[in-house]
């Protein structure tokens, strides 16, 4: 027993070994080139304007053809920072690459802002000739809404936070409940729908009692039941369900959330010449960086000792390291999008009808890159086509077997909406009818995949479709 304990008590020892293995190293750099490749039109401008700030070695190149001026310019401004940074006063983040003096106005500089639901009821408020309680109150309600336009705390809580009566509190509602959008101030759905009922002077004794009594019946389509239970003819009831689809469930989502507006900006423009499709990267939508020569003559008339040789070398080495990994995007995108319109020339000849599937890992095999890679080269880019413009990741969809392969499942959907669409509102298709008709097309598919689809699409089934 003793013996067994000191072997294993010798067998506790530290033991210096090497050994050889592979593992992949993730430099700053290559973080930043993944960073890039990943980056959408706008967060890519935006990452640039900041390295511009940053760094006085890159610049963007010159669009005007003088220049003089502009070596001209760029040297006084290549002076100030050299002696910025001999004095100690050079600060990244304050630095600025052009004279601020002479100031140039922009559009954007007059451009308003977008009203959002609550600026343009508060504006509303401040017209009505009420008390300072009142306007109180009505601030209260205004602030007490989401951004569809629904109340979403009760009058009795407002009553007990403001010290105010009920009646008070009911009649600054019933006021903001008049303003536009028609809606706005409501606590549920069917008093929403009342107000502009009410607002438009459509009301009618079965719409009301319909948005009142029956809005479940109504979602379900159920105009029979509805009928029975109002003792309307089922063409009096279809008249008033058309005018209900008409007033919206959601008032204040035609106003700006307060979010910025962000436009699609296409990097890839395809264009048909002769019978090939063309692929290229749009000049405007990356701009052109370059490294000024003055920082580089600085940088070695200043000597290899120089503190200022060495802060513009890091700066000019992490400058070309940027302009090196734009250009290195611009090549990963372009050759993504040149197989992408290679694999679907039928939906560029033919339409969305010819989709075909298409995955990351058929990509990545022909372009000689990693699936990882083709899915950052793909997020969030646009290209414009003669189809119209479209999402990269648009053409990289699943489906089901046909008689030509495997159809993209945006392909199905499409012929799913163009039945539907053709279809008889009073004998609407059914999903197994739809199946039928897209085996008729030889396309396998099962009953719960056209629904799974149909949904996707935010189409009703067949019973709520229905029209009397």
């Amino acid at each position: 027993m003793i013996f067994a304990i000191k072997e294993e008590i010798m067998k506790l020892n530290y033991n210096l070994t090497v050994e050889q293995k592979q593992q992949l190293s993730m430099t700053p750099e290559l973080i930043q080139a993944i960073k890039i490749l990943q980056f959408n039109y706008h967060e890519l401008n935006s990452f640039i304007e900041e390295e511009l700030t940053e760094n006085p070695v890159l610049e963007k190149q010159p669009e005007s053809s003088d220049d003089e001026k502009y070596d001209e310019k760029q040297k006084e401004i290549s002076d100030e920072i050299k002696e910025k940074i001999i004095e100690g006063q050079y600060d990244d983040i304050s630095y600025r690459q052009y004279n601020t003096d002479d100031k140039e106005f922009t559009l954007e500089e007059f451009a308003t802002a977008d009203i959002t639901l609550f600026d343009e009821l508060n504006m509303q408020l401040s017209f009505l000739n009420i008390n300072k309680k009142e306007n109180l109150i009505g601030r209260y309600i205004i602030e007490g809404m989401d951004k569809n336009g629904y109340l979403t705390i009760s009058v009795e809580e407002i009553s007990q936070r403001l010290n105010a009566e009920l009646e008070e509190v009911d009649k600054v509602l019933k006021l903001v409940q008049s303003f536009d959008p028609s809606g706005v101030g409501a606590r549920n759905l069917s008093e929403c729908l009342l107000i502009q009922l009410k607002h438009c002077c459509l009301s009618n004794d079965y719409a009301i009692d319909i948005v009142t009594n029956h809005l479940e019946d109504l979602a379900s389509n159920k105009l029979s039941s509805i009928s029975k239970k109002t003792g309307a003819t089922i063409g009096e009831i279809q008249d008033v369900t058309d005018l209900i689809k008409t007033l919206e469930p959601k008032p204040g989502r035609a106003y700006s959330s307060g979010d910025a507006t962000r436009y699609i900006v296409p990097e890839i423009r395809v264009e048909k010449v002769d019978d090939e499709y063309v692929v290229t990267l749009l000049d405007d939508s990356v701009p052109k960086l370059m490294v000024s020569s003055y920082y580089r003559k600085v940088s070695k008339q200043e000597g290899s000792n120089s503190e200022v040789s060495a802060y513009l070398n890091d700066r000019y080495n992490s400058a070309m390291w940027l302009i090196k990994s734009i250009e290195q995007r611009k090549g990963t995108i372009l050759s993504v999008a040149r197989t992408i319109v290679e694999h679907q020339k039928g939906f560029f000849n033919d339409g969305p009808k010819h989709l075909k599937t298409l995955t990351l890992k058929e990509v990545a095999e022909k372009v000689g890159v990693h699936e990882s890679t083709v899915s950052r080269a793909i997020n969030g880019k646009y290209m414009q086509s003669p189809r119209g413009c479209f999402e990269l990741k648009y053409f990289f969809t699943s489906g089901v077997y046909g008689n030509d392969g495997k159809i993209s499942s945006n392909s199905i959907k499409y012929f799913i909406r163009e039945f539907i669409e053709k279809e008889d509102v009073k004998k609407p298709l059914s999903d197994q009818k739809i199946v039928d008709m897209l085996n008729d097309k030889a396309i396998d598919i099962k009953r719960r995949t056209v629904a799974k689809y149909r949904e996707e699409l935010n189409i009703l089934s067949s019973s709520k479709r229905r029209r009397y």
